[in-house]
């Protein structure tokens, strides 16, 4: 019986082979017909459960292990996200982006060839597949989010019964050599939300403020006030990070405006300080308006909250890595990332890890540049690594599942 790395391995040109057919035609947001025919192309044959999404191009495969097993079997979910990025390519590669201001500046072109490689291999060695596995090929990783439709639409009960455990893997085109894995237990990255204020006022002229109600140098004070609160109110162990990318008001300098606008990003790494920092931006953008006879309006969107590895699946996945590649290929993350990742949806709801790999395409990974450049560029040999540990981790705690581990 063939092992998942023998079989990654054979199967490895054909699925990088896909990787590049994909990278050739990125698609934005919830909407990629083109990439989700390409995935169920690559899917046929395979004896799948396949069905596609009501509101969205996403596509779920439920693959049936045949091992024997008293009760009820188990159920793993492997994740690959599918979307571009609105992004115009400088890499110089024969496969590069055909659409103009659109680039898989992020990989998830890597990320579906190593799922469909992960179905492939767990298809070959069915019959020692203990339960079942759920395939998540997701669209809008990257916005407005993909994994909280799709678990509306039943995603998680898609084996007919709930996952029990859930895993993905995310390449990076710098930070580490290429083909090092990486990741720690816990928070691993942050919670995302928009913040949007208008503060409200009274325009006139500027030769006369005291006939308005000049909302300029309240929103300067709010904003000043936002980042007092950041380091006044919240622990430096448990942070907040609160970046303040425009403000907006007026249409000519001796104009006193309105109204004027101020919106920013807020970034946190707990569920606590994450509803704490919605009510202080909160308090804080009205508090001051309203101490100047202003009014601030305060629109919070739910973004992504913070994804968290399990600490139990965490330090499984980490054995199967270091089992399948050597130890000496494991790097551990000593702090969160503050970026964000709509896959904490899903481990929001059932335990997992989220792993990452490197697939810096340049010997020096520290002159690389990171995920979201027009210039990142990722090295596809990763790919059957990437299909083989996915598998391998749906193999393996299916049997842990099963033994009731």
């Amino acid at each position: 019986m063939s092992t998942s790395v023998e079989i990654a391995g054979r199967i490895g040109p054909e699925l990088i082979e896909l990787r590049r057919r994909l990278h050739r035609i990125p698609e934005l947001g919830l909407d990629l017909p083109e990439t989700q025919a390409v995935v169920l192309e690559a899917l046929a044959g395979l004896d799948l459960e396949v069905s596609t999404g009501r509101g969205l191009s996403s596509v779920v495969g439920v693959l049936r292990g045949r091992a024997p097993h008293e009760g009820e079997r188990p159920v793993v979910l492997l994740r690959g996200d599918m979307d571009g990025l609105p992004v115009t390519e400088e890499v110089d590669v024969d496969y590069r982006s055909e659409r103009e201001g659109r680039m898989h500046a992020c990989g998830h072109d890597l990320h579906v060839a190593g799922l469909v490689g992960a179905a492939r291999i767990l298809a070959e060695r069915r019959d020692e597949l203990v339960g079942d596995v759920v395939l998540m090929f997701q669209p809008a990783e990257e916005g407005p989010g993909g994994a909280e439709p799709m678990i509306a639409e039943g995603l998680l009960e898609a084996a007919g019964r709930r996952v029990d455990a859930a895993y993905a893997v995310h390449v990076y085109s710098a930070d580490h050599p290429r083909g090092t894995w990486f990741g720690r237990p816990g928070p691993l990255m942050a919670a995302a939300d928009e913040v949007h204020v208008v503060v409200r006022g009274v325009g006139g002229h500027g030769s006369a403020p005291e006939r308005a109600q000049d909302p300029v140098p309240v929103a300067c004070e709010i904003v000043l006030a936002f980042h007092t609160a950041v380091t006044r109110r919240f622990s430096v162990w448990d942070p907040v990070v609160l970046t303040v990318g425009r403000i907006a008001a007026g249409t000519k300098d001796n104009i006193i405006p309105d109204d004027a606008v101020i919106e920013a990003t807020l970034r946190t790494f707990s569920r606590e300080h994450r509803e704490l920092a919605h009510r202080v931006v909160t308090d804080v953008a009205q508090g001051i308006a309203s101490g100047h006879g202003l009014s601030a309006e305060v629109i919070i969107g739910n973004g992504y909250p913070v994804t968290v590895n399990d600490e139990g699946e965490f330090t499984f996945a980490q054995g199967v890595v270091a089992d399948l590649f050597g130890a000496d290929r494991w790097a551990d993350m000593v702090n969160p990332e503050a970026g964000s990742e709509d896959m904490s949806f899903v481990l929001d709801e059932v335990p997992g890890c989220y792993l990452n790999i490197s697939a810096c395409a340049l010997e020096d990974h520290t002159r690389a540049e990171d995920n979201h450049s027009p210039r990142a560029a990722f090295d596809d040999s990763v790919v059957p690594d990437v299909a083989a540990a996915l598998a391998e981790l749906a193999l393996r705690r299916s049997r842990l599942l099963a033994d009731g581990a």
